[in-house]
């Protein structure tokens, strides 16, 4: 069976080579001087790690080569690694399993298309591997199909499903889903919502609805908004992120698609631009493909094939 960390490094690979294949091809047999560097920048400007991360990789490149610490390929790909680690460890978080609350609720929220639904299947499955007690909430009560995914997810992981008639109030399944929650005593309620363009006002609101229903049966610090962010968006998913914590909060990330792509700079880009966690990874289709995030292995997988 192939290793997790072997995984990640081949769904990054993509990424590895619109990064640090690039630099690599530029900087081998050359001086670290401002030419250079403006070719870095460059790189990582397209690469979709953001105008704050980048200024900041340039500036110390650009100290440390004054003071002839880099001085070669090997030492400039060595302080990359060093800053990216750096950047992606900011915000760590605590255990994603172990809160102390029970229920815990997670809202799961994000636009459409970036495999929102399948994810609230992954998530109760790895809960549940995990030794805990799960409970599903289909709130995107105006796809069916969404609603008969998420049953069957429900049905193999083992997890309690709650779900109404389609055309629901979306808010009313949540109110029920947190009653019975509570009332069972469940360790996770998970609530998946409709896909919802962050632009849209009303759809927003509704969002905003479905959190106020929830706090009159659990208590607002018990829920914590999730917000799943296509990994192949690039440089949009910082302005998603901001709308949805504007709307309901996010306490966290669930990044998907990072398999396939070559923009998984963003990660970077989010964890310097935002103070918002990422707690999971999607790098493919099998259940074993979401990975709760880890910094380290992270830059790793970027830097080693």
């Amino acid at each position: 069976m192939i290793s997790k960390l072997k995984k990640l490094k081949q769904s990054l690979s993509k990424t590895r080579d619109n990064i640090f294949g690039k630099i690599g091809r530029i900087v081998t047999g050359r001086k670290i001087d401002d030419d250079l560097l403006d070719e870095i920048e460059e790189i990582l400007l397209k690469s979709d790690i953001g105008v704050g991360a980048t200024d900041k990789i340039i500036e110390n490149l650009r100290e440390e080569a004054r003071a002839e610490k880099v001085v070669d390929s090997e030492e400039v790909f060595s302080l990359l690694k060093k800053e990216m680690a750096e950047i992606l460890e900011k915000n760590k978080k605590k255990s994603l399993i172990e809160n102390g609350f029970k229920p815990a609720v997670w809202l799961i929220t994000g636009v459409n298309g970036t495999g929102k639904t399948t994810t609230v299947g992954k998530l109760a499955r790895y809960f549940k591997a995990n030794g805990k007690s799960v409970m599903i909430a289909a709130c995107d009560t105006f796809r069916a199909a969404a609603v008969e995914q998420l049953g069957i997810w429900a049905d193999r992981s083992g997890v309690d499903f709650i779900k109404a008639h389609t055309g629901a109030d979306p808010a009313a399944v949540a109110f029920d889903a947190a009653t019975a929650a509570k009332t069972r005593g469940v360790d996770f309620l998970i609530i998946d919502t409709a896909g919802r363009l962050h632009t849209k006002a009303n759809l927003m609101e509704e969002l905003k609805k479905i959190r106020r229903v929830t706090e009159k049966v659990i208590p607002s610090e018990h829920i914590f908004s999730k917000l799943i962010i296509d990994g192949t968006t690039g440089q949009n998913a910082v302005s998603q992120v901001k709308v949805f914590a504007s709307a309901v909060g996010c306490d966290g990330l669930i990044v998907t698609k990072l398999d396939g792509t070559a923009k998984g700079g963003i990660m970077v880009a989010i964890a310097e631009e935002l103070s918002v966690p990422v707690d999971f990874i999607g790098i493919g289709e099998s259940i074993e493909d979401l990975q709760p995030f880890d910094a380290d292995e992270y830059v790793e997988a970027l830097f080693e094939s």
